[in-house]
């Protein structure tokens, strides 16, 4: 198993987040750039605004690195003209993954055809321009039953509305991995969550973020089923060690 090609090694702090100045913040995500393109991960998954960063030195490195980025993140509550505009944005910056936070609060309240249209129509934008679409459902904010819910209505829309051959391109994903939850519960990806997901987003690939920080924790993931694993700390878990990255 080459455990690189399935991480996204990811860095999606603002500088406040992290402490720092915005050149201090910046030099930060060289860094991880420049580490995703010495380790050949799958991915490096940073801010919108730092994309064409990314797109440079990936291209000046002549790597095969690919670039993802978050759109509406983390809260997904922007509305649909926002998501659209900025996932065009990172488009036309050199964006090859887009990760929607999905309006899941929208969800929860019940305003389900808000939700669709959003997943419809930023979905649509991706694929049209030949994009991986990744939508995060933010699983610690929901109940099980919710999980089931709304990994179903992705999946619904998805075969209702492409075709068979783009459904590899649209995943659903765990967790921003900045979700704040009561009682230092997990925040992010756990093996239940993602059965859940995996059982109701079939056939569509599942994404697991936030909370994967070993190596055989990793493992675990891909072995379920999921496709990709989001984390802040690539490096320490295809070395097997474990990671102190917070996401």
């Amino acid at each position: 198993m080459n455990i690189k090609q399935y991480l996204d090694s990811t860095y999606l702090k603002t500088p406040s987040q992290a402490g720092l100045t915005e050149a201090e913040n910046t030099i930060i995500v060289k860094e991880f750039i420049q580490e995703a393109i010495d380790e050949n991960f799958k991915l490096i998954m940073i801010r919108p605004d730092l994309v064409s960063l990314a797109s440079k030195m990936i291209t000046d490195a002549n790597s095969v690195v690919q670039i993802g980025t978050v759109i509406d993140f983390p809260e997904g509550k922007a509305g649909l003209e926002a998501k659209l505009v900025e996932a065009a944005q990172a488009i036309q910056d050199g964006a090859d993954d887009l990760d929607f936070v999905c309006n899941y609060e929208a969800f929860k309240a019940g305003n389900v055809d808000l939700v669709k249209e959003e997943i419809l129509k930023c979905t649509q934008l991706g694929l049209a321009n030949n994009k991986v679409v990744k939508w995060i459902i933010e699983v610690a904010a929901l109940s099980e039953k919710q999980i089931i819910q709304l990994s179903a209505l992705i999946k619904n829309l998805v075969i209702s509305n492409f075709k068979e051959e783009n459904y590899a391109s649209v995943f659903v994903k765990s967790s921003t991995g900045f979700f704040k939850t009561e009682n230092n519960l997990p925040n992010g990806a756990t093996v239940s969550s993602i059965i859940i997901m995996l059982e109701n987003a079939n056939p569509l690939p599942v994404k697991a973020a936030g909370g994967v920080r070993t190596y055989d924790e990793a493992v675990e993931m891909i072995r379920l089923g999921v496709k990709r694993i989001g984390t802040s700390g690539a490096k320490a878990i295809a070395n097997g060690q474990k990671t102190e990255g917070g996401y």
